[in-house]
């Protein structure tokens, strides 16, 4: 471990920064993982000094503070001209999203402590999506979404994604599928916005540089009330990622990179901001998927900066009109760690947890019974494309059973339209019946999180899976004795294809 210091000039401030470009290390326990990655991390401590900032007219007597983009967010929604690490502030809220699984509950609160008869803050501003346990018999999961709608229609709610008839989502127009897929596509996620939704990978929408963090069932009440919550703000963990990105790499080899690196409390009540120009060059959906994942580093929210990428995506999703913002170049960060992309492989993370970080080609020998695809990190359009083009480029069928759960109803669409690249035309699901694959299931969360016993693909034995999921606890996806292997599209595709963990370069190179 080497470390540099610089002679500061007047004013200063510490600043560490971590090169993790490298991306060997040992899989035989965690003891030795744990000891390689600190021996090859780079850190060199350096002080240097703010730039001077011109003070404003004594009239004022105010200073401009520096700020992070997480800061800058919340200190605008708080009407305040900063916002500091550490402090409580109250925020108003641009967005509040909430589903079938946390939706009856926030409701209930709301009602007891607003009253029976009090309307929502903002009928405008709620959005209600079921999307978990939506495809079952279970009495109580059906139960939920018939109080979302009560409680719809009694409101007025403008933005409710409705299914009444279970045996062909097709015939629902309003319904989507999976909540974080759908307030993208349906154009809620704005750059500069304050987004709270009672999911832990509300978190994804940071991916529009907008301020995203899920809630529980409390706030989310008070929410539906007033209209704001208060906060704290967190610090920011600044991650660059640089280099071109390998043709056998997605974004989640990137993210399952940083959780192994860090561990899955390294960002504990901190923001996750991405720069560099690996993150410039990925499509909103791989951005997507980097700030989905933030949650399990322990991340309060994950941010990227706007660009045309994502103004492009924006066009035609919304009229409403927003206000990107952007890190100062004085900006503090808490730390700063360093990619370089180019030297990174293929990765899964091992049961039991999203941080048991190792390279798949180190995984050859474990054989799996299952893979699946989908959820909000790993079921969007580009996720299915990613599995049709290894299926397409080993010509094989698949070993083992492999089920396909596409977000959302548009995801579904897509499966059954666009032609996959070099392809000849064919679509996704032209390659995934020919690979032997399950056909794609409704749309929705799925066995991501176990659901009910009759869940779509479930895993109601103790089975080994290979998943483009982002958690694998014991029991997460059914079974408590099944055993879960985080991975990206490229590497579940790979994988089905042999029936044991395979590195995609198998078939991509």
């Amino acid at each position: 471990m080497a470390s540099s210091l610089v002679p500061p000039p007047t004013t200063s401030f510490f600043h560490t920064k971590k090169d993790l470009s490298l991306s060997a290390f040992p899989s035989s326990s965690s003891s030795s993982q744990r000891c390689q990655k600190h021996a090859s991390r780079r850190i060199s401590c350096s002080v240097t000094a703010p730039q001077q900032t011109q003070r404003q007219p004594s009239t004022t007597g105010s200073v401009k503070t520096a700020m992070t983009m997480t800061e800058k967010i919340l200190a605008r929604a708080a009407e305040k001209e900063k916002a500091i690490p550490g402090d409580n502030i109250w925020v108003n809220v641009d967005v509040l999203m909430t589903h079938d699984v946390c939706g009856p509950g926030s409701i209930g609160i709301f009602k007891k402590e607003f009253g029976e008869d009090a309307k929502v803050w903002d009928r405008e501003k709620l959005v209600i999506i079921p999307d978990h346990y939506i495809f079952t018999s279970d009495e109580r999961a059906n139960r939920n979404v018939d109080i979302l709608r009560d409680f719809c229609q009694e409101q007025n709610i403008k933005y409710f994604y409705d299914i009444k008839d279970l045996s062909n989502f097709k015939v629902n127009p309003d319904y989507k599928g999976v909540c974080h897929i759908a307030l993208a596509q349906e154009g809620h996620c704005r750059p500069g916005e304050v987004l709270l939704g009672t999911d832990s990978h509300t978190c994804t929408a940071g991916a529009f540089g907008q301020f995203a963090t899920g809630i529980g069932n409390t706030d989310a009440g008070f929410v539906l009330g007033a209209g704001k919550l208060l906060l704290k703000v967190p610090p920011t963990l600044r991650f660059v990622l640089d280099g071109e990105m390998p043709s056998y790499l997605l974004a989640k080899d990137l993210i399952l990179q940083i959780i192994g690196e860090i561990s899955v409390a390294g960002a504990t009540y901190k923001s996750m901001e991405f720069v560099g120009s690996t993150v410039e060059s990925l499509t909103m959906e791989e951005r997507m998927t980097l700030c989905n994942m933030v949650v399990e580093a322990g991340g309060k929210n994950g941010v990227i900066p706007p660009d045309s990428i994502t103004y492009k995506y924006l066009e035609g999703k919304t009229s409403v009109p927003y206000e990107p913002v952007y890190s100062d170049q004085q900006a503090r960060f808490l730390s700063e760690y360093r990619f370089d992309v180019t030297k990174l492989e293929p990765l899964v993370a091992k049961p039991h947890s999203p941080d048991n970080r190792a390279l798949a080609r180190e995984c050859k020998d474990v054989k799996i019974d299952r893979v699946y695809i989908g959820s909000c990190t790993g079921g969007k359009t580009e996720d299915f494309m990613a599995a049709a083009k290894v299926f397409l480029a080993s010509g094989k069928k698949v070993k083992v059973p492999t089920f396909l759960v596409p977000a959302t109803q548009k995801v579904w669409m897509d499966v059954y339209s666009l032609p996959v690249p070099g392809s000849g035309g064919k679509t996704c699901s032209q390659i995934f019946e020919e690979a032997g694959c399950d056909t794609p299931a409704s749309p929705s969360c799925g066995a991501c999180l176990g659901g009910p016993k009759d869940t779509y693909a479930r895993m109601n034995e103790p089975q080994v899976c290979v998943s483009t999921t982002n958690r694998n606890f014991p029991g997460r996806m059914g079974h408590r004795e099944g055993e879960i292997y985080l991975a990206s599209p490229y590497t579940a595709a790979a994988s089905a294809l042999t029936g044991y963990v395979t590195d995609p370069r198998e078939f991509l190179q």
